[in-house]
């Protein structure tokens, strides 16, 4: 892990210098190549054996666990579906020492299907246990198709990731230390004020946080600031997603400075569904629209007025689109059909998270 030094109460928790590791929006990005790999296998063999490779990234991801320990899970012992736990026995069967890390319930309903695809097809007890320097070389080449040097895609990389992002969400270094496994011997007596149960109902609550910011249907992003204009009225704000993809925004000098928007700072920004605009085709459209993204219709409510189409945009994104029911009669989008989704800069909103 990184200097876990203490300042401001233990909830700001400073980093080595010099130290490297992907970000939030880094993460997301080899974690959407993870998911787009595996879907884009076309046999079925090979796509259970990238499906194993996905949880088990999806597990060190998002438990910060070691490699070992996730591909020693036993499917059966150590998944706890009804409480959203996940059971690792780096010191085998030893209920004293049995670690107990929560996952979101969304991450937690994901991984139990996928979980079921493998159990049908796997007659096995552990179906992640797989060579590790083959698990290995699959997470090195997903950082060579992001771009991201491998040094920091490996297993341990993306563990230690993890722990800097739970500490840069302000989450307390001993609900870290407790989610990490790691040994907490000098807590001070700021942290001794947490008990064991407060601090995994802390986690949970921001596991369950985290999770809602990946599966919105409402047209609402987070991300964060990568890079602010300032003009003498308005300011343009971009902003990276969790997938990677960047939107641009324009409000108020008055509302920046309201706001106290920074680069680096996290928001949410959402655009209501009339004011989105879909395009038919997989052509890039010919417009001065400053947000667009290319996707795929999933549902389609035809109504009198108005017709409202959802586009999924990514593995974990769709919007909502609202439109005329009585428009141009030649625009005929169907359920998966390719579009792509339009919005203006000026009709986003930002708010702080």
């Amino acid at each position: 892990m990184a200097d876990l030094n203490r300042s401001d109460n233990g909830r700001i928790v400073s980093i080595a210098q010099g130290d490297e590791y992907l970000d939030y929006s880094q993460l997301n990005q080899l974690e959407q190549s993870f998911r787009d790999w595996t879907e884009n296998s076309k046999r079925k063999d090979v796509r259970l054996s990238r499906l194993s490779v996905l949880l088990i990234f999806l597990l060190i991801r998002y438990t910060g666990a070691k490699l070992n320990d996730v591909l020693s899970i036993n499917i059966h012992t150590d998944l706890d579906w009804s409480r959203c736990l996940v059971i690792f026995r780096s010191d085998g069967n030893d209920a004293t020492k049995l670690r107990e890390v929560h996952i979101s319930q969304s991450l937690a309903d994901e991984i139990r299907d996928k979980i079921d695809t493998l159990k049908s097809r796997k007659n096995s007890d552990r179906p992640l246990d797989l060579d590790p320097g083959f698990v290995r070389r699959k997470f090195y080449e997903r950082a060579l198709e992001c771009g991201f040097p491998k040094q920091l895609c490996g297993p341990e990389a993306i563990r230690k990731a993890r722990g800097v992002e739970l500490m840069q969400s302000n989450i307390p270094l001993p609900a870290v230390q407790m989610m990490l496994g790691h040994a907490t011997p000098n807590l001070t007596s700021a942290y001794v004020t947490f008990s064991k149960d407060e601090l995994q109902a802390l986690t949970r609550r921001f596991l369950e946080k985290e999770s809602g910011r990946k599966t919105s249907a409402r047209n609402s992003f987070f991300g964060k600031v990568t890079r602010i204009v300032k003009g003498s009225i308005e300011a343009q704000i971009a902003m990276q997603t969790l997938e990677g993809d960047y939107i641009l925004s324009v409000i108020t000098n008055d509302s920046l400075k309201r706001l106290g928007l920074n680069p680096g700072s996290f928001i949410t920004a959402e655009v209501k569904a009339p004011s989105v605009i879909l395009h038919q085709g997989e052509s890039d459209p010919k417009c001065s629209t400053e947000n667009r993204f290319r996707g795929v219709v999933t549902r389609k409510t035809l109504g009198k007025i108005h017709t409202e189409y959802i586009v999924k945009i990514s593995e974990t994104t769709e919007v909502c689109a609202v439109i005329s029911s009585t428009g141009n009669p030649s625009f005929q989008l169907k359920v998966n059909d390719h579009a792509w989704v339009l919005f203006s800069s000026s009709s986003v909103v930002l708010h702080v998270d």
